[in-house]
């Protein structure tokens, strides 16, 4: 039995065609891969900056909030000292 050329080269260059393909998927998801990776790093970066700013939003809240409790310790102060004087 012999082999025809076409059966012969089939032979060679499928399995060979197999191997590319295979590496060519795996290139591919390699760099799917790395995008979704980047993407992510994106999100988590952008994140970190909403949470810092909410964070110094917060900082100056609390400081207004500080200072109106000040005033309000400082009214009631007066207002315990005109009590006891009152007395």
């Amino acid at each position: 039995m012999t082999m025809t050329v076409t059966l012969y080269l089939l032979t060679l260059v499928l399995p060979l065609a197999t191997i590319l393909i295979v590496f060519g998927i795996r290139a591919h998801a390699s760099v799917q891969q790395a995008k979704a990776r980047a993407a992510n790093d994106e999100a988590w970066r952008k994140l970190a900056e909403s949470a810092s700013a909410a964070q110094s939003q917060i900082v100056t809240s609390l400081a207004a909030m500080e200072a109106s409790l000040a005033d309000v310790r400082a009214r009631m102060a007066a207002v315990e000292t005109i009590l006891k004087a009152v007395e």
